[in-house]
């Protein structure tokens, strides 16, 4: 990581200072992009944006700031993105500090501001370096997510065109995932339907994803699968409830694309397992109907007081070993399975040493 301590006046950093909102802010006579365009939108406080002014007001010395140096020879701001847009705005007119804006300081208290000296690092890297280097220096003030960290290293047509579709407010992701129930959590512009998105195609590895397709020239493959997702959810779940916004539909899209299923058969039992209070995390019922794998489910775990009267009633000896152990050696088991019908209750407790319950459960 090749990284160089440069001194820029306010006046050049903020020259031809331009906010689009989330078409993204451009400083530095156009060469500095303060904000990529979609990313998250200005998350500052007011008062925190305050105290950025008053730092430079007084003269005292402001954080460190790194940039990016681009293949363009233009720069991103790798960190100090909101103290950027602070400076900016103010000297823009956007807000007033006790009353006064930019224009009602007198000339020697604007270019005590204009004149003021940033220290900035410009920093060049590979893709592991500059991740790890934003990582260790995202540890104060407003913390920025694994994505945006992704996505002030993977610039590029690519990624300017998966924003477009998927980090936008009201992008077309979000209205097509909202169409007829919500089928993804989380926000756009905070980049986690992008994240959602690349976990889904790439089966979880999103840089990597990333990485070999920073280049294209747009993102319609991204674009394209997500949209086969969401229809493929849509034939398969007919019947929308609120638990689908939190399944991992791209694992299930990946998997069982090419099945033939009965939207009608999968209904009727998510429906009846919807009504199994043993059943704690409803939101795995769509995964379970399709691989049948109880850990999907959370099944209610029996309470301490269940355990306890089983191992009382059973002396304390192993329901299948016969050997006797404390209870701490052991194990609640449901007597009926659960998938035959068998219910978190007293009724259907036993105790089991830990060996043979975990030989049991084929754990």
């Amino acid at each position: 990581m090749k990284i160089e301590l440069h001194k820029l006046s306010v006046r050049d950093v903020i020259s031809d200072y331009q906010d689009s909102a989330e078409e993204g802010v451009t400083s530095y006579k156009g060469k500095l992009n303060i904000r990529p365009k979609y990313q998250r939108e200005f998350v500052y406080k007011p008062e925190q944006r305050d105290a950025v002014i008053e730092t430079i007001k007084k003269g005292f010395p402001l954080n460190v700031m790194y940039w990016m140096k681009r293949e363009d020879g233009g720069y991103e701001v790798l960190d100090g993105q909101q103290r950027t847009v602070s400076i900016g705005q103010y000297v823009n007119g956007d807000f007033s500090l006790n009353d006064r804006f930019f224009h009602n300081l007198t000339i020697e208290e604007q270019n005590k501001i204009l004149d003021y000296e940033l220290f900035i690092y410009f920093c060049e890297g590979t893709d592991k370096e500059r991740i790890d280097w934003f990582t260790v220096i995202n540890t104060y003030g407003e913390k920025v997510n694994d994505q945006e960290i992704r996505n002030a290293v993977y610039t590029g047509p690519w990624l300017s065109d998966a924003k477009l579709k998927f980090s936008k407010t009201n992008c077309v992701a979000y209205l097509l995932a909202n169409d007829s129930g919500q089928l993804v959590s989380g926000s756009p512009i905070r980049q986690e339907y992008l994240e959602t998105a690349l976990s889904w195609i790439n089966n979880g590895e999103v840089a990597d994803h990333m990485a070999k397709h920073q280049h294209d020239q747009n993102a319609d493959e991204l674009w394209n699968y997500f949209q086969n997702v969401i229809a493929w959810v849509r034939n398969t779940f007919t019947n929308y409830r609120k638990e689908m916004a939190n399944v991992n539909w791209g694992e299930l899209y990946n998997q069982y694309k090419d099945s033939i299923l009965d939207p009608n058969k999968l209904e009727a039992e998510i429906a009846e397992l919807m009504q199994d209070e043993d059943v704690t995390k409803k939101s795995g019922i769509y995964p379970y109907v399709l691989t049948k794998q109880e850990r999907c489910l959370s099944i209610r775990e029996f309470t301490d007081k269940m355990k306890r009267e089983a191992y009382e009633r059973q002396k304390g000896i192993c329901a299948k070993c016969k050997k006797h152990f404390e209870i701490e050696e052991m194990e609640a088991d449901h007597i009926t399975p659960w998938h035959e019908g068998g219910k978190t209750i007293p009724e259907n407790c036993q105790m089991l040493c830990k060996q043979d319950n975990r030989t049991k459960s084929g754990k």
